[in-house]
């Protein structure tokens, strides 16, 4: 069993574990509870009606946080248009020499973009960037040859959705620093995105419920009904 500190424990006594929060009262009160030093993540849970079992009912996909996710994002880019790459804003492009650097053991960079003809290239890095969530997906628009655009959004704040085992999506939605409109717009982007991803296959209520938290703080339950 999990045990938590002094502090988080307080903290906790602050949070009506019956009420169901309206976000507005959610990010106010979670914004008010004493944290840490640094600029914590504010985190989001939502649990899904789906039975992951049946690969028609996991889900997948992107979306662009208007107001972006709070930090830099560095992106690498492995196409044979390098100059393509970095005028968009890429930190880093290359090709075969990338691919050995990242070999080698070099990992400075958030994400990941490639074009399909590298695919061959890129393909001997899975074992690398698939345990760390950062090998290239058609399905998750980066790999394209659609270069500019694919770097914008992952400079801009682009985030994958994606259920566990246990039908939990876990996300981000920005910093703890953020006013309550950026955190409001950012977690609207997210859960309409639901709409979209919903499977045609699930029975019942697919939005069972959300969780708000920050890094290190403990959980605030949300209102969703309006997205359902």
């Amino acid at each position: 069993m999990k045990r938590h500190g002094k502090k988080f424990n307080e903290e906790m006594k602050r949070i009506d574990r019956n009420n169901v929060y309206e976000f507005k009262d959610g990010i106010k009160l979670l914004k008010d509870l004493q944290g840490p030093k640094f600029d914590e993540t504010v985190d989001l849970a939502v649990n899904l009606s789906i039975n992951t079992k049946q690969t028609d009912q996991n889900i997948r996909g992107t979306v662009v946080l208007p107001y972006g996710l709070g930090k830099q994002v560095k992106v690498a880019v492995f196409t044979k248009n390098e100059k393509e790459a970095l005028d968009a804003g890429a930190d880093y492009a290359g090709s075969e020499e990338l691919v050995n650097k990242v070999i080698a053991g070099w990992l400075d960079f958030d994400t990941v973009i490639a074009t399909p003809d590298l695919m061959g290239i890129v393909s001997k890095l899975g074992k690398i960037l698939g345990p760390k969530k950062l090998m290239p997906n058609p399905k998750l628009g980066t790999v394209t040859f659609e270069i500019a655009r694919a770097v914008k959004d992952a400079k801009a704040g682009k985030i994958e959705i994606k259920n566990d085992k246990g039908g939990v999506v876990h996300t981000v939605i920005g910093k703890k620093s953020f006013s309550e409109d950026k955190l409001a717009g950012n977690f609207d982007a997210v859960m309409e995105k639901f709409k979209s991803l919903k499977p045609a296959t699930t029975k019942g209520q697919f939005l069972k419920s959300a969780y708000l938290s920050t890094t290190m703080g403990p959980s605030i339950k949300l209102e969703i009904s309006r997205y359902r």
